[in-house]
């Protein structure tokens, strides 16, 4: 089985001169928000990206939002650029920098101002999230996927705890199709730095606790998805109402 597959992208400097030279305009990108670079990048990057040609689904983190005018903002720039969906999240942001605390109250906006015509995905935890608890965090998935298109789960290292929690949204009633957010093959140095840029560091806690696993995905020079992708293609198990998967890789 082959998955479909989407490269996410760090709005760093000169990334669109590299992502044209590298990647093909068939590859849907999606871009990222960090809290240093802040949300004007992300729509920069993504919107050069967009007018270029490529399909681009810009993230959006609803506590770096000023106030609704930039949303609407942001929105006459996706239409301009060609650009039908985004990636809805709350954001590490402490303090909200304008009316939306999380994903949700953003959700209802885009969908309102939008008609109902962009396309959102939200995020799944397969390992958890660091500030809430699963009841919490299921919850909020549950309220928020009548306005979403998809769910796009945090970078994990372990198949099965993929599966489990793509069996879990299937039990709870949600029929979202699912993204599993995957490392790409890297140097192990800059996995453990993008891993913390993206907020991942529960991820890679998780594997300092396995042992013989983490030596096995960080040991070397290298890390290696291939062993995570052939547990997602074949797993030892199949659990009633298992949902197919696609690869969303940084």
């Amino acid at each position: 089985m082959m998955f479909p597959i989407r490269i996410e992208i760090i709005p760093s400097g000169g990334i669109v001169e590299r992502v044209t030279d590298l990647v093909p305009l068939t590859t849907t990108l999606t871009v990222t928000c960090l809290p240093h670079h802040g949300i004007e990048r992300t729509m920069r990057t993504a919107v050069q990206l967009g007018v270029l040609g490529y399909t681009v689904i810009p993230h959006l983190a609803a506590r770096t939002l000023h106030d609704r005018a930039e949303l609407t903002g942001i929105l006459r720039d996706c239409d301009a650029a060609g650009i039908r969906e985004v990636f809805v999240i709350g954001g590490d942001r402490k303090q909200p920098a304008g009316p939306y605390e999380s994903a949700l109250p953003l959700l209802e906006d885009i969908a309102q101002y939008t008609g109902g015509l962009m396309r959102a995905g939200i995020a799944g935890y397969p390992e958890g999230h660091p500030s809430a608890g699963p009841v919490e965090v299921l919850d909020a998935l549950l309220a928020k996927q009548h306005l979403a298109s998809h769910v796009v789960t945090q970078m994990c290292f372990a198949p099965e705890k993929i599966l489990d929690y793509a069996a879990l949204l299937r039990r709870e009633g949600v029929e979202l199709p699912i993204w599993a957010g995957v490392a790409g093959s890297v140097p192990r140095t800059k996995l453990v730095s993008l891993a913390t840029q993206i907020g991942v560091g529960s991820s890679l806690k998780f594997l300092s606790r396995k042992g013989p696993l983490a030596r096995k995905l960080l040991s070397g020079d290298h890390y290696s998805p291939q062993s995570l992708v052939s547990g997602l293609e074949k797993p030892a198990w199949q659990p009633r109402g298992h949902p197919s998967l696609q690869l969303q890789q940084p």
